[in-house]
């Protein structure tokens, strides 16, 4: 019994969602509009402003995607009311980040500057204060997009865990492990 994909999905007021023969759902809102091809197999019924994603036997496939498909629905209906925001933290010493024309321009401490091309439907904003580490906020509706390139931002320069140096989330907690001067005691 997949707990995740027995969840009715609640659906704002603004925010419509309509299936296609097809079995491709697609949600619009105030943010924007976002399509997901689905399994045949799947099916979503849509009862007043609940939606519920019900599958046609207790296969192990069909169990999967259940809950798969419930999760996406919900991360578009989110996505296009609410929106989704990730924030980084450029950790070291000349680390910085500007954005121009949605490329941005990170130097990480290599002997050259890294520009990476961010699509049109992230809006990427940069903000360095003086005393404070450079932030990157990427701001979005589809919550896989925004997630890829949080990632590709992050493996960029990863933390490392002697200083705690590298691109990291704000708030995120770094395990950090002692030097060569720790194992002489």
């Amino acid at each position: 019994m997949s707990r995740v994909g027995n969840k009715v999905i609640e659906v704002p007021a603004g925010v419509t969602v309509s299936v296609s023969d097809k079995n491709e759902v697609t949600v619009k809102g105030p943010k924007g509009t976002l399509t997901q091809k689905i399994d045949p197999d799947i099916k979503i019924a849509q009862d007043g402003a609940v939606l519920k994603v019900e599958r046609p036997t207790d296969q192990k496939r069909h169990k999967a995607l259940h809950g798969l498909y419930r999760a996406l629905v919900n991360n578009m209906v989110v996505g296009v009311s609410d929106g989704y925001r990730r924030n980084l933290e450029l950790v070291g010493v000349g680390y910085r980040a500007n954005v121009n024309n949605n490329v941005l321009e990170l130097s990480l401490g290599y002997s050259h500057t890294i520009f990476l091309a961010v699509p049109q439907e992230v809006k990427v904003t940069t903000l360095t204060e003086k005393g404070q580490n450079p932030k990157i906020f990427l701001e979005g509706i589809d919550k896989e997009l925004i997630g890829q390139i949080s990632a590709k931002i992050r493996s960029l320069r990863k933390v490392e865990p002697y200083k705690g140096k590298g691109v990291r989330f704000v708030g995120e907690q770094v395990r950090r492990k002692a030097g060569k001067a720790a194992a002489k005691k």
